[in-house]
This record gives C-alpha cells, structure tokens and sequence, in this order.
C-alpha cells in the first residue's frame, strides 16, 4: 500500500481485496479496490470507523472553492406556495454553511436560466455581508415558466469556469420534469459539464423524473435524492453544503493500467453508491486508463474491478492490474501524481477450495450491485403492468437486502412490498403504494452498505 501527503491535501491509500486463486483455465479476475483519503475534509462519503478528523485548514480555511446553487423557480413551485418559501429558505440555510472565502452565485431556473445573486457572470466571496446580499436576493425570487434543466447546468458551468479555483461544484432543485428542452439537450449540457465541476442534485415533491434527477448526479459524479416533503429541505441542503465544503482535492482519477492480453470487463463504484464507471475511461498512456472518481474529504469509497487475464497452466502467477490514484497537474503543464497504488494478481492452482472461494468483499458488492439492478427492473416492470415480473424482481431485492443487511433498503422495499419471507425473497406487491414511497425507494437504490465486519 503507497500513501501520499502533501500539506493541506488528504492522505491516501489503496486496499486490495480479492481471491487471487483461479483453476486451470480460469480468465476472470475480481477485485474489491478500498480508496481511503484522511486528513483532509471533516466529512463526505462513508465516515472512517474510530477515526478522529484531523482537517489540515484552520477554522474557516480550506481550498479554494466554488458553489452555485441552482433553484427551479418553475411555475410548479407555486403548487403548494410553501414549497417555493421552503426553496427560499433551503436555499439560505446552505448559503449560511459556505465557509467564509468561498465564491459562490444563485441561479434562478425556469426555461432560462438567470444569475439572481451576484449576477453579470461574477461569483460573490462568502463572507457575512454577501451572504446578507444573497438572502435578500432569495426573497425576491418567484415562481413562473417552464423547465429547461440544460440551461442551468450551461450558466452554472459558466460561472464556475471563471473561478481559478481547486473545487468546483453545483447544488440543484427541481420539482418538476425537464419539460422545456429535447432529453438531447439535456444530456448535451451534461456532457459538455463533465469533469468540469461535481453537482448534487435533489427532487423535491413527487412530480419530477427520477431517472432525470439521478442522471445530472451521475454524470457530474454527485448526489441524487428525493425530498418528498419541502419542509425537509433547510436540513438537506446544509447537509449538502457541508459535505461540499468538506472537500479537499478534485479530480482525482483512478487509473487502471493492464498488462498486453488483458481485457478490462468493467470497473464500478459500489460505495457508498453504485455507478458503473466502465464507459467513462479517458486513456491515459500504453494499456492504461482514468476512470473520474470527483473530489474528496475524510472518506472511503469501494471500487470492483474486473478483468479478464489469458489462460495460464498451474503454478503461474502475473499482475492482473495495477490500480493508482492519480492527481493531474492542475496548470496541465506538469505530470500527474501518483496518490497511492494497489496490484490485482492472478494465481494458477489444482487446489479446488483456494480456486473456488469468492472474497466477501467481491461477494458482497456483486449482490449489492444486483440489488440495484433488480429493484429499478422490478419497479419498471410495476409501472409496465407486469405484476409476475415486479414481484420477482422486487422478491429478490427483499432477499439480497436482507442477506447484506441493507436495513435502509430493507425498509423502502415494504413500503412497496408486503414481505412474507424475506429469506427466500417471497413477498406481495402492495395494492396501493404512495407515490412519494415507489420514487424513495427508485432514487435510493443504488445506496450500499458496506461488508458486515
């Protein structure tokens, strides 16, 4: 295990896990990649077990940073009017959390997209006078238009842009369907937003598109969630806002380099969310390449790997992969450094147990994964008309849940199901399901827990 420190950047370090024994003949490779980063940020992603925080920065210090908040002003919020005053105010309450120095901007969303605060294209600097200006321009916002989410990421990425910064990131509300524009032009803006700066996003209410919600989260490598009741959302968005400022480095990639003949099936984040990043590979050099990993606090994430390595006879042994952090340059000029580095190896044997035992870590997160496969096929196959196909889709989910014990899950599912044996996956669709219960469940089920210690 290699570790890197550097003032005011987190330590991090790589762990393998995986069972290195193949039998005669035996090509796939799989393994549980543990990334760890401490000593820098306060918060984010999974808290480490005993650790105690230990933030490089001074009280109200931190890296260079830089937020817009994206606020749906869409005629909906209007219905009720309290979800447009809970916006307003969520709104404040994540502003009071930026660190002082940060820059920062609102945007108001509609089928256009306006900088309310400071507005011209310019970031304001946090400190108590800005955000009283801010505050004061939340009060005047009002609901009125369409929905055009494209347009906000577009400005946001415009006004990030501008800002010679080490963190960039945006936080964005909606209530309602991307109405406004072509899904082409959406995902034109998500592209063109890519690797540029990391947004959260969150659905308010139940009349917005889960898949549109978590799709902006995936692709800017952020959060997604349902706030089902807007009075919740102060809560959510200084949770948000915390989180954000807890971040320490950006852009950090994970690079996986594989030796001639080696085939890479496919490299996914499975904590504490899964997301295939298999298609986002950008090369990086002779048989290597970067899958972005976002910014990083105090935290832990699980990556699985999996190759597929030629055959070999018994007794040989050869690098399946080696994995490494890895931290460009940020003027471009100079080389990328390397953060910390693992080694995925393969082994020959005629031993049957060695060869046929599957890590707990790989077991684990193989169901996970498949937990959040079946659970979005069962609740597609509900909404379809298939009830036979929801209630083996969702029948197994309750099993694998139960197994991994994903308590969280575990409880959105009966809301959903009726659970008759969880053990065996035997359940019963509910007659009538609240919708704000069937789009939680939707929303959250790419959430893991980790491998039960």
């Amino acid at each position: 295990m290699a570790n890197f420190s550097k003032s005011n950047v987190p330590q991090f370090s790589v762990e393998v896990y995986q069972n290195e024994f193949l039998p005669e003949g035996g090509r796939e490779v799989n393994a549980i990649v543990t990334v760890t980063s401490t000593g820098g940020g306060t918060t984010g992603g999974i808290p480490l077990a005993g650790s105690t925080p230990s933030p490089a920065y001074g009280p109200g210090q931190g890296p260079d940073a830089a937020v817009v908040l994206m606020v749906d002003c869409s005629g909906s919020m209007d219905y009720p009017p309290t979800k447009m005053r809970n916006a307003r105010d969520a709104t404040a309450a994540a502003i009071d959390a930026l660190r002082e120095g940060t820059r920062f901007a609102v945007v108001a969303g509609t089928h256009v997209a306006k900088d309310v605060y400071p507005g011209n294209g310019r970031l304001a600097v946090a400190d108590q006078q800005t955000k009283a200006q801010a505050k004061d321009a939340l009060r005047k916002l009002s609901a009125g238009g369409g929905t055009a989410i494209g347009t906000w990421l577009r400005l946001a990425d415009r006004l990030l842009g501008a800002a010679e910064v080490d963190i960039r990131h945006g936080i964005l509300l909606t209530d309602g369907r991307n109405e406004h524009e072509a899904p082409e032009d959406l995902r034109a803006a998500l592209d063109s937003c890519a690797g540029r700066f990391t947004c959260d996003a969150r659905g308010v209410g139940t009349d917005w598109e889960v898949k549109e919600v978590t799709g902006i989260a995936a692709a800017l490598l952020g959060t997604a969630d349902i706030v089902a009741d807007p009075a919740g959302l102060a809560a959510d968005f200084t949770r948000m806002m915390e989180n954000a400022m807890g971040k320490e480095v950006a852009d950090v990639a994970l690079r996986l380099w594989t030796p001639v003949g080696v085939e890479i099936r496919f490299v996914k984040q499975v904590a504490p969310t899964v997301a295939d990043l298999t298609g986002r590979r950008t090369e990086a050099g002779p048989r290597a390449g970067d899958y972005p990993t976002g910014s990083w606090g105090d935290e832990s994430r699980d990556y699985h790997v999996c190759v597929l390595v030629p055959e070999a006879g018994i007794g040989q042994e050869m690098l399946a992969a080696r994995v490494s952090l890895i931290l460009p340059d940020p003027s471009g000029a100079g080389a990328p450094q390397t953060l910390s580095q693992g080694l995925v190896r393969a082994v020959w044997t005629d031993d049957m147990v060695a060869s046929t035992s599957i890590n707990p870590q790989v077991a684990h997160y193989t169901g996970q994964a498949e937990l959040a496969q079946v659970i979005q096929q069962g609740l597609d196959a509900r909404k379809s008309g298939d009830f036979d196909g929801a209630t083996a889709k969702l029948g197994r989910a309750v099993q694998l849940a139960s197994t991994s014990g994903n308590q969280d899950t575990a409880k959105l599912l009966s809301k959903v199901v009726d659970v008759v044996d969880a053990a065996t996956g035997t359940v019963r669709l509910k007659a009538k399901v609240a919708e704000a219960d069937e789009m939680t469940l939707e929303t959250r089920s790419t959430k893991t827990v980790r491998v039960k210690k």
